[in-house]
């Protein structure tokens, strides 16, 4: 079977995958790529989740590229108009061509002879094997299982007569009007469903095992709105992303450092919505504040919803599903017509996909994390994995100008291969997990299946965006740790034609605003 070869291959095609499409477009205008995305369409999470008020849970200054910026009046944004502006993205920088869609790639084997992977795919819409080659591989494909999400194990889940959905995979036809919902969880995605459904049900309960954080803010960015009037687009959106990631990176250093003053402080704005006995009740964590990701509320629309009486909260443990309902622990029932387990995702290490090298798997488990980007041992692989305590696309820009940074500068050397390996000093390094200091569940369930990160730099996985513009943007490719090689033979392959890069006509965009 006859592969073709591009100079980078990057696995999926969804906020990551595009914005590193972009940088390589911008940075290493001569290397030809392609993004193989295993559905039918862009948009990764945006196109994969389709459930009543999807939303984002940051702010588009910052969950937007670093080179487009956000146009709409809403900060907080739908899922619609996050998926608009993708679009926008990939017409702007005349990506569609490169995208190949139905592609689901199955695994990847280096070669140290030819130093290429060689990528085995699934084309999904006529069932059979592709093969593709690369110098480099880029791996944007997220961080949860596609396939699945996460729910627990119900009793009784046999004997509910009413629906269960998940809302990974909600169904289009869903008629909830009118009827009685139980939405299990307490996450972002529990308390966007709760008030959305709650404007067309009978009633919704939230139904939590243990409370959340809840920060209500408007859904528009007024000093951003308003700086649109008086400035150039890109000097508005230059500004006020500044502004916020500034804001992002304060409030979260104030919660770790002085975590009692921010849970009051918290918990006061709650208390001024709902009153002292529901926010007792249901709304004071037993954790501090970043412990695990707070969930952002527009205009305090779940607030609304619970004040109204169209919406509540239960904080108590599921025993079992009974005919009509949720048995809890507590001996009561809650009527169900519906329940939606809005309980997590499954998650997974680079996109489910079967690593070797010449020929022998790789366990990431066993390997370290190089900047949160690469991993030890494992030559020309870069994957994206953004931040839990900010805006995943902060990091992801970082990572594709990373990427670009390092092809260029093998370019200039004349170089094949590039792979992280530890010096003397650093193995006896502590072994840490790949996230510190973040006790999700959904993080838990597989943090062991991960690579770790060590005591120094560069062998860490940082969580502070000003950290990561030195470790990343600036520090030296060329730092001890990275080591770089020629090939020992030059691989037969079949290069495609490259797409032009024209646009539909309109200037690009100004370089990265932040």
């Amino acid at each position: 079977m006859e592969s073709q070869h591009f100079d980078v291959l990057i696995v999926g095609a969804g906020i990551s995958g595009i914005g590193t499409a972009c940088h390589l477009r911008r940075e290493c205008p001569g290397k030809q790529f392609a993004l193989l995305e295993g559905r039918e369409d862009f948009g990764g999470t945006w196109d994969l989740f389709r459930y009543p008020g999807i939303r984002s849970d940051s702010d588009m200054h910052t969950l937007g590229f670093s080179f487009k910026p956000w146009r709409e009046a809403k900060s907080i944004a739908d899922g619609p108009s996050i998926k608009r502006y993708l679009g926008e993205t990939i017409k702007e920088n005349g990506l569609r061509e490169h995208i190949k869609f139905k592609r689901h790639v199955n695994g990847a084997n280096w070669s140290s002879e030819t130093a290429v992977w060689t990528v085995s795919v699934t084309n999904k819409e006529t069932g059979s094997a592709e093969t593709y080659t690369c110098n480099f591989l880029s791996i944007c494909a997220g961080y949860y299982s596609y396939k699945k999400g996460f729910t627990p194990q119900f009793s009784g889940a046999k004997d509910f007569s009413g629906q269960i959905i998940h809302p990974q995979h909600w169904p289009e036809d869903l008629d909830y009007e009118g009827k009685k919902v139980v939405v299990i969880g307490s996450g972002a995605t529990a308390m966007t469903l709760v008030p959305s459904m709650a404007a067309k049900a009978d009633h919704v309960t939230m139904l939590q095992r243990s409370p959340t954080y809840v920060v209500s803010r408007p859904d528009q960015d007024r000093i951003a709105n308003t700086l649109r009037k008086f400035l150039p687009e890109n000097w508005a959106y230059g500004i006020t992303r500044f502004k916020n990631i500034g804001l992002q990176r304060m409030l979260y250093r104030r919660a770790r450092t002085n975590p009692a003053k921010t849970k009051q402080q918290l918990l006061d704005l709650a208390r001024k919505e709902l009153g002292d006995d529901v926010v007792d009740e249901h709304f004071t964590p037993s954790y501090n504040p970043w412990d695990q990701r707070l969930c952002l509320i527009p205009n305090s629309d779940l607030y609304e919803s619970i004040n109204k009486g169209a919406a509540s909260v239960v904080t108590n443990s599921v025993e079992r599903l009974v005919e009509n309902g949720i048995q809890l622990a507590s001996g009561e029932v809650i009527e169900a017509d519906i329940i939606v387990t809005a309980t997590g995702l499954n998650l997974v290490v680079l996109a489910e996909m079967d690593f070797t090298l010449d020929g022998a798997p790789v366990n990431f488990a066993d390997t370290w994390t190089y900047k949160g980007l690469m991993y030890s041992g494992v030559p020309n692989m870069m994957s994206t994995f953004g931040y839990i305590n900010a805006s995943w696309t902060l990091r992801a820009d970082l990572t594709a100008e990373y990427l670009c940074r390092l092809l260029n500068h093998m370019d200039q050397h004349n170089m094949a291969s590039c792979t992280p390996e530890l010096r003397a000093g650093d193995r006896g390094m502590q072994r840490l997990p790949w996230i510190q200091d973040f006790s999700a569940g959904y993080m838990a369930r597989t943090m062991d299946q991960f690579p770790r990160q060590g005591d120094r730099e560069p062998w860490v996985n940082t969580q502070n965006y000003k950290r990561d513009k030195k470790i990343i943007r600036t520090a030296p490719i060329d730092d001890g740790c990275m080591q770089f090689a020629k090939a020992s033979c030059t691989p037969e392959v079949t290069v495609p034609a490259q797409p032009p890069a024209a646009t539909d006509g309109k200037p690009e965009l100004d370089p990265k605003v932040a």
